[in-house]
């Protein structure tokens, strides 16, 4: 579990496909989408980092499988690729990395999985005088699970929903995080990872449920009729 407050930024020093001279067909007889191994360089979180132990790598909670005096390796499967914009991420491209939270650590961001709901397109970004205001648009079906001044995890970065939209939202931006994390790094048309409040999920999966069982509840009662 992780808090969304990115603790610095590294740098893909490697991307490899894996899998390569062991493809699994599909169906359809074409080869299936293979995985990455990426390599991350950094410097802050390399302190106690080992292999074996998770990372958010843009919000994306992957594992550590290899680790040098100042890198560090993952690997990310061809789900994950999907979901994610790790597989257009190009060589020394930065990105957000965060350790997950410990037990006797403060909560200042929100309680972050690190489980990819879907990708949002950055459609703008305004400098305003003390701030930058970011708007993103994602597919509508996912707009259930925002409020306004709500939580959302952009890239991995806890951030507070300014502005809502059928499809969009807005955010803004204080220098420390626009400093500290990627956002400086991105423009217009940029993909960005999202992943949406946790505890907002379970209550509209809670909901549904309830409304999807009294429905059936009515519809049995009408047909005993």
């Amino acid at each position: 579990m992780f808090t969304g407050l990115v603790e610095e930024k590294g740098y893909i020093t490697e991307k490899v496909q894996t899998g390569v001279g062991s493809l699994n067909r599909s169906s359809s007889g074409h080869p299936e989408e293979q995985g990455l191994r990426l390599t991350i360089s950094a410097k802050k979180i390399m302190d106690d980092l080992k292999t074996g132990d998770s990372i958010a790598v843009n919000g994306v909670c992957l594992t550590v499988v290899k680790k040098t005096k100042g890198t560090f390796s993952v690997d990310v499967i061809e789900e994950t690729l999907k979901k994610t914009n790790l597989g257009t991420a190009k060589l020394n491209d930065p990105v957000n990395l965060e350790r997950p939270l410990k037990a006797d650590a403060r909560l200042g961001g929100h309680f972050v999985l690190g489980h990819i709901d879907t990708t949002g397109r950055i459609e703008s970004i305004k400098e305003l005088n003390s701030s930058h205001f970011i708007t993103i648009s994602f597919q509508k079906k996912f707009s259930k699970y925002l409020i306004p001044v709500g939580s959302i995890a952009i890239d991995g970065v806890s951030m507070t929903v300014a502005e809502l939209r059928k499809d969009s939202f807005s955010v803004g931006v204080i220098p420390h995080t626009w400093e500290e994390t990627i956002f400086a790094d991105k423009k217009p048309g940029d993909t960005v990872n999202l992943e949406f409040d946790v505890l907002g999920k379970y209550i509209v999966r809670l909901t549904e449920q309830n409304e999807n069982e009294t429905s059936e509840k009515i519809s049995r009662q009408n047909d005993d009729r």
